[in-house]
C-alpha cells in the first residue's frame, strides 16, 4: 500500500506536512486530495495553535504527544510535524484512521 501524499518516513519515524486553520469554529483534522488540514479552535499567539495542532493529531491517531514536534512552520500556517518513533506503525495508525475518516 502506498502512503499518503502528506506523509514521509524518515529513519527515526515520519514527517508529516500540514495546513492550519488557527481560530477555528471547531476542531477537526480532514484528508483531501492528498493534503492534510487541522482546523484547531486556538489562536496563533504564544504557539497556542501549535501546541492544539500536536494535541489533535495525538488524538486522532492515537499516539503519544510527547513523540511529536513542529519541526517547521512554528508560525506560518503551512506546518512540518515530525513524529518519532517506528515509522511502520506510525504509518499503519494514520491509516486506519484514514479508513475512519
Amino acid at each position: 500500500m502506498i502512503d499518503p501524499d502528506f506523509l514521509r518516513r524518515g529513519p527515526s519515524g515520519v514527517t508529516v506536512d500540514l495546513r492550519v486553520q488557527p481560530r477555528a469554529r471547531r476542531a477537526a483534522l480532514a484528508a483531501a486530495d492528498g493534503a492534510l488540514k487541522a482546523q484547531v479552535t486556538a489562536p496563533p499567539e504564544d504557539g497556542k495553535a501549535n501546541a492544539a495542532v500536536i494535541a489533535l493529531l495525538a488524538e486522532e491517531w492515537r499516539l503519544p504527544r510527547s513523540s511529536f514536534d513542529v519541526i517547521r512552520g512554528q508560525t506560518a500556517r503551512t506546518k512540518t510535524v515530525r513524529i518519532s518513533g517506528e515509522a511502520a506503525a506510525i504509518v499503519e495508525r494514520v491509516r486506519e484512521w484514514l479508513q475512519r475518516n
